[in-house]
């Protein structure tokens, strides 16, 4: 991990993301908020937010008025099992699913003065990065998501969704600018694993490349 510059100091962040790390990205010459599954995090600074995702997806959202924004990281659509989850115990659980991060990070960017009218959203994620499973999770999060911008009367401004690739994101919510980056099937053994242990918590049966910028 890389330090700051002496003259440059960490942004304060809200207060419900005290938990997020956060580092100095060298690339970016700024700071940036790693996200894990079921985090999220918004920002009103200068600093980018950062993930990596696989079967995941995360949505960028920014307010275009403000330029204030921020992006979430989830796992799968909604709870299904009446509190009854692998992960319902957990803390934190509820924002790995889809409805309750997305109404999340909305939320917390209108609270912050934001209106419905000035966001902007993009898409990223929802790869099948394990092909020797049959369940498709990734499609699922991406067929929850259009269904949830319908639902509320919102459209994607840009999406980089679906395909085979593990992906990694930075973006940056003053511009809106995404770079996506794939990630060939062994450069992340990390999160080929995760996924793993993803199926087996749900009991579901049955090279890098160039930056796309949206």
């Amino acid at each position: 991990m890389f330090a700051a510059p002496d003259d440059v100091t960490l942004p304060p962040a809200l207060p419900q993301f005290a938990h997020i790390a956060r580092y100095w990205h060298v690339e970016h010459q700024c700071f940036a908020a790693r996200l894990l599954p079921g985090e999220y995090y918004v920002t009103t600074h200068a600093e980018v937010i950062a993930t990596v995702l696989g079967s995941c997806v995360s949505a960028c959202v920014r307010d275009t008025r403000l330029n204030i924004g921020g992006m979430n990281h989830f796992m799968l659509p909604h709870d299904g099992s009446n509190g009854e989850s692998v992960w319902s115990s957990e803390k934190g659980a509820a924002t790995r699913y889809g409805n309750i991060a997305m109404d999340h990070l909305i939320r917390d960017i209108l609270a912050l003065g934001g209106r419905r009218e000035d966001l902007e959203i993009k898409l990223v994620g929802g790869g099948r990065v394990l092909a020797e499973v049959t369940s498709d999770i990734g499609a699922r999060n991406i067929e929850f998501v259009h269904e949830y911008l319908r639902e509320i009367h919102l459209g994607p401004a840009g999406k980089d969704l679906g395909g085979v690739h593990a992906r990694r994101v930075v973006y940056f919510p003053q511009t809106g600018r995404l770079r996506v980056r794939p990630l060939t099937a062994t450069s992340d053994d990390t999160l080929l694993m995760r996924e793993r242990r993803y199926l087996e918590q749900l009991e579901v049966k049955g090279g890098d490349g160039e930056d796309a910028i949206l």
